[in-house]
């Protein structure tokens, strides 16, 4: 018999699907809440955890019950400690482990760490390293272009192939990519954070689909602005980078690099901790029902149009195809 014809979304997310809840969850403060008690007994793998979402993901994920493992770069280091004395304060279960998502050697080691403290597979790893730089493209030199590729789009296939083959054997997982509402439109100067996060959004949904069958979902996070490290961070690589350009190009783009390297993301207060909410309440769903995407942000959500004439475009060409049952098992 064919393998792909027999998939249904709920059947082959056999171990998830055992899991059961008793109503769907919604967005209201009290679900989230009821959402996050169920993520007791869970092992989650973040990346990027010395600050925002993911400092702020450690937190609300332990306090929901959950062993985390907070992984950073450059340990040791200030933010590790304070990370750490927050845990051990409320008693959580957290533990700091040292991952740059650009080392193969650093993902395994890491990776390799993180099942030993979980006792075996990851329920879920939280991909949410990442950086930006601002200017056209064109001032996009190749270390530049190669930096942000290798964080924000191979760091995090490397960390994926690295939890799968566990995931895969138990037949259950989830695997979260933080991607951005740039990762579906553009703004103009916003340098290859766009076409990182669009090949992010890409190979997340690639992966989904192939993963249908294994009983492990995959979910992409589509933050809005939030005033989080990653302003500090994107003015200290995009200041770098003016400093390395030619006078003929900053002449060609003023009107975009006479910005560069200088927004510091005032104005935004958005709570930070609507990006672990979201997260974990969609941990909480049953198997087979939770969303390939999720938008977050208290304002405008501009990419929701396109997500959803992307999954009607996909259903429409694949879903009577011998792909079908995997794209059906994903959208429906």
């Amino acid at each position: 018999m064919d393998p792909i014809s027999n998939i249904n979304r709920r059947t082959l997310l056999a171990a998830a699907a055992a899991v059961t809840t008793a109503t769907t969850l919604a967005s209201s403060a009290a679900a989230q809440t009821a959402a996050a008690l169920n993520l007791k007994g869970k092992s989650i793998l973040i990346t990027g955890s010395s600050s925002g979402f993911g400092y702020a993901g450690a937190l609300h994920y332990a306090r929901a019950g959950a062993t985390v493992i907070a992984s950073m770069r450059n340990l040791p280091r200030a933010e590790a400690d304070r990370l750490k004395a927050e845990g051990k304060k409320e008693n959580l279960d957290i533990t700091v482990i040292e991952i740059d998502v650009t080392s193969d050697e650093q993902v395994a080691k890491g990776v390799a760490e993180a099942e030993r403290i979980a006792g075996g597979a990851l329920d879920a790893l939280i991909n949410n390293a990442g950086i930006g730089l601002t200017g056209p493209v064109e001032m996009q030199d190749m270390a530049a272009t190669q930096l942000m590729f290798d964080t924000n789009v191979y760091g995090c296939h490397r960390m994926a192939r690295a939890v799968l083959p566990a995931m895969r054997k138990t037949k259950r997982g989830q695997i979260f990519n933080i991607s951005s509402q740039l990762g579906r439109v553009i703004v103009p100067g916003g340098g290859h954070y766009s076409a990182t996060k669009f090949a992010l959004e890409a190979m997340s949904e690639q992966m989904a689909y192939e993963l249908a069958p294994h009983g492990v979902e995959v979910s992409i996070i589509q933050p809005g602005g939030y005033p989080t490290d990653v302003w500090r961070n994107r003015n200290r690589y995009t200041s770098e980078l003016l400093a390395r350009a030619d006078d003929e190009r900053r002449a060609a783009y003023a009107m975009f690099t006479s910005r560069m390297g200088t927004e510091d993301g005032s104005g935004r207060s958005a709570d930070i901790f609507d990006v672990p909410r979201a997260i974990a309440e969609i941990m909480a769903m049953p198997a087979g029902s939770r969303p390939l995407r999720r938008a977050v942000h208290p304002g405008a959500k501009p990419q929701e149009a396109i997500n959803k004439v992307s999954a009607e475009t996909q259903l429409a060409w694949l879903g009577n195809s011998p792909y079908g049952p995997l794209i059906k098992a994903v959208h429906d």
